[in-house]
C-alpha cells in the first residue's frame, strides 16, 4: 500500500510529510537529512524538551504574552505527551544539526499540531510553542533537566541500594579471614568484610562526587535565547520560568549565572560525564573482583560462588560463567567510551554555541540509565546471593608464605624471607617451617602468625 502524504510549509518551501504524522515540515527535512544511525533522542531528553515548553507557555501566559487559549492548548498537548504514547513522532536521528534544532523544531511542530487539533485554535509551532525560546536554550536546557532527573531519580537511588547490599552483605564475614592480593600475588591477611568495605566506600565516595555536581546542573540557559544576550525573551522569563519549571518537574533549577556560558559551553556535562566515568571504574573494580573471586571453581580462586543463573557454555555441560559481573563489566566499558564522547564534544563550543549537544545528551542520558541499571542488577543478582567457602580461604591462607610479615620485627626481613621461601618451596604452612627455622616457641608464632590478628594491622612484635 502507498503512504499517503500531505504537503507542508516552512522557510525553504513545500515539503512531502507522511499523513498520518504529528510533525511537520522542519522534522521531515531532518528525517531525510540525517538517515545516519536509527538512534533517536532518548526518551528522558524528549520528556525534559516537553518539560521545558510546557513550563515556557505557563511562563509566557503568565507574563501576558501568549492568549489563554492558546497557552491552555499548548500546556493540554504537553500533558498528552507524558506518558511516551507519541515516540513515534520524534524520529530525528541523534546525528543531526550540532544545534538540536531538528529536536527542538520536532517537539514544537507536534506540540502545535496536538494543540491545533485538540483544541481547534491556531497554535504556531515558532511563534507561540517556542516563544521566547531558541533551539540554542532549549537543548542545553534539557541536557541540565535530564540529567538531573536521571541521577536524582535513578542513579543516586541505584547508587544508594547498590552501598546497602555490599555493607549487608559484609556484615557477615568480620570474622573470615582471606588471602589479601596485590599484583594478583598473595599478600598480608584481610578480612572480607573489609574487602567489601572498600568496595561501599568507593561507592559512597561517587555519591559524594555526583552529588557535588547537582547544583552546577541545576543551573539553565533557558532564557538566554540565541546566544546569551536573552534577545526575543522577556527581562522576567528566564526567572518566572525556572520557578515553573521547579514545581512541574519536582526539582529546584534556576537561571544560569551566565548565560553565554551556558550556551556556549557544555563543560558541566563534562563534569558529570567525569563522575559518571570515575564510577565506571568503580563499578568495573567491583565486577573483576567478583569474577577472580569466582574463579574456578577448581583451578582458580574459588572464594566465593556466585549465583548460578544461566548455563555457561554451547558446548562444556556445567560450565557456569559470571555472567552478572561481566554485563557491569561492559556497562563500565561502554561508560569510558561515552565519556570519551562528551569530552571531545564539549571541546565544540565554538565561539557562541556547542555545537555536538545532540550527542552530548544521547551519551549522558545512556550512562546514567545503564550504570543505575547495572548498579542494581551487580547488587540484587551477584552481591547480595553469593556464597563463601570458607575451607578453602582458611586453606590457602595457612600456607601463605606472606605471613612471615608479621615476623620482620621479631627476627628481621631477611630471615623472614628465608622462612616465606622455604615454606613456599614446600608448600607446608608457614607456622610450622618458623617454627622449625627460628628460636621462637609455637604459642608465640602461633599469637603472631594469627590471621585475624593480622588484619587488624600494628606492630605484632618487637626486637
Amino acid at each position: 500500500m502507498t503512504e499517503k502524504f500531505r504537503t507542508e510549509k516552512d522557510s525553504l518551501g513545500d515539503v512531502q510529510v507522511p499523513a498520518g504524522a504529528a510533525y511537520g515540515a522542519q522534522t521531515q527535512r531532518a528525517v531525510d537529512n540525517f538517515p545516519v544511525s536509527g538512534y533517536v533522542m532518548p526518551h528522558a531528553f524528549l520528556r525534559a524538551v516537553v518539560a521545558i515548553k510546557r513550563a515556557a507557555a505557563e511562563t509566557n501566559l503568565s507574563l501576558g504574552l501568549l492568549k489563554a487559549d492558546v497557552a491552555q492548548a499548548i500546556i493540554r498537548a504537553c500533558d498528552s505527551l507524558t506518558a511516551d504514547n507519541y515516540q513515534e513522532q520524534f524520529p530525528v536521528d541523534v546525528f543531526q544539526t550540532g544545534s538540536g534544532t531538528s529536536t527542538n523544531m520536532n517537539v514544537n511542530e507536534v506540540l502545535a499540531h496536538l494543540a491545533g487539533t485538540q483544541s481547534g485554535v491556531t497554535v504556531s509551532a515558532n511563534d507561540h510553542v517556542n516563544m521566547c525560546q531558541s533551539s540554542n536554550d532549549v537543548i542545553p536546557t534539557a541536557i541540565h533537566l535530564s540529567a538531573l532527573l536521571g541521577i536524582q531519580n535513578h542513579l543516586l537511588p541505584a547508587h544508594f541500594h547498590l552501598v546497602q547490599v555490599i555493607r549487608e552483605k559484609a556484615s557477615g564475614f568480620e570474622t573470615i579471614v582471606k588471602t589479601g592480593r596485590t599484583h594478583l600475588m598473595d599478600a598480608v591477611p584481610i578480612t572480607l568484610s573489609q574487602e567489601l568495605s572498600g568496595w561501599a566506600a568507593q561507592v559512597d565516595l561517587s555519591i559524594e562526587r555526583l552529588e557535588a555536581c547537582l547544583p552546577r546542573l541545576a543551573q539553565l540557559a533557558q532564557g538566554g535565547t540565541a546566544i546569551g544576550t536573552g534577545l526575543n525573551a522577556h527581562k522576567d522569563f528566564a526567572g518566572t520560568f525556572t520557578r515553573k519549571l521547579s514545581t512541574g518537574c519536582g526539582v529546584a533549577v534556576r537561571p544560569a549565572d551566565n548565560a553565554f556560558a551556558a550556551i556556549a559551553s557544555q563543560d558541566t556535562a563534562v563534569e558529570v560525564s567525569g563522575q559518571l566515568n570515575a564510577f565506571a571504574v568503580t563499578l568495573m573494580k567491583i565486577a573483576n573482583d567478583l569474577r577472580w573471586m569466582n574463579s574456578g571453581p577448581l583451578a582458580g580462586f574459588g572464594e566465593i560462588a556466585l549465583p548460578a543463573l544461566q548455563p555457561g557454555s554451547s558446548i562444556m555441560p556445567g560450565k557456569v560463567n559470571p555472567v552478572i559481573a561481566e554485563s557491569a563489566a561492559m556497562v563500565a566499558a561502554k561508560v569510558m567510551g561515552n565519556h570519551t564522547t562528551i569530552t571531545v564534544a564539549g571541546q565544540s563550543g565554538n565561539f557562541q554555541l556547542n555545537v555536538m549537544l545532540p550527542v552530548v545528551a544521547y551519551a549522558l542520558l545512556e550512562s546514567i540509565h545503564i550504570l543505575a541499571s547495572a548498579s542494581r542488577i551487580l547488587a540484587d543478582r551477584a552481591i547480595a546471593g553469593f556464597t563463601v567457602d570458607r575451607l578453602r580461604m582458611a586453606e590457602a591462607l595457612a600456607k601463605n608464605p606472606i605471613l612471615v610479615t608479621a615476623l620482620n620485627p621479631v627476627i628481621g626481613y631477611a630471615r623472614a624471607a628465608e622462612v616465606a621461601k622455604a615454606a613456599y618451596t614446600s608448600g607446608r604452612p608457614v607456622l610450622d617451617v618458623a617454627e622449625e627455622m627460628t628460636e621462637l616457641a609455637r604459642d608465640e608464632l602461633e599469637t603472631l602468625l594469627d590471621p585475624e590478628k593480622l588484619s587488624r594491622g600494628g606492630i605484632q612484635g618487637g626486637s
